[in-house]
């Protein structure tokens, strides 16, 4: 790679990593798995850094691999762990800002990212892609190389089982 490209790819790999970081992790619900996830895409996109040659398709490539990379991982039978509710309390934390407020909005991300856990990969993708992303339906379907139609039935049975997962009504029109 010259030398133009590594600066390039650098300057880019800089403005993405947490974004997709953070996107990664909204897939697999653990930052460790995350962190593998997101250096697996940088890692394929920096194999064919060269060879792209439209640069606004660059984000889409990337968060596509991304995805793929996801629902590959979960596909492997050491990822199918058992998860449990009942999570061990930390022993003397006090709230250092002193308000409910950060504790309820600690709280409902904490039910979201569990509820979304509990969600199947491509259905949690499509979710992820569509109201974290921001992806419309058609930009989703090609991420995912799949059918609009597809997106949206998984988008709906998504919604469905992250409601069932959550016990209560989610906005699908977020």
């Amino acid at each position: 790679m010259a030398h133009h490209d590594d600066d390039e790819f650098a300057e880019y790999f800089a403005a993405k990593r947490d974004s997709v970081r953070r996107t990664a992790y909204l897939l697999c619900g653990d930052w460790h798995r995350a962190d593998d996830l997101a250096q697996t895409a940088f890692v394929s996109l920096h194999r064919r850094w060269r060879k792209i040659r439209d640069r606004a398709a660059v984000d889409a490539y990337l968060r596509k691999t991304l995805v793929r990379a996801a629902i590959d991982e979960s596909r492997r039978p050491w990822r199918r762990e058992q998860h449990t509710d009942d999570l061990p309390e930390p022993r003397g934390v006090s709230d250092p800002y002193g308000t409910d407020a950060l504790a309820d909005r600690v709280s409902v991300r904490a039910d979201l990212l569990a509820g979304l856990a509990k969600v199947p990969a491509k259905q949690r993708a499509v979710l992820v892609l569509r109201y974290f992303e921001g992806l419309d339906v058609s930009s989703t379907a090609r991420a995912l190389r799949c059918s609009e139609g597809n997106v949206k039935s998984q988008t709906a049975r998504g919604l469905a089982n992250l409601r069932t997962a959550l016990g209560e009504e989610v906005d699908a029109h977020g």
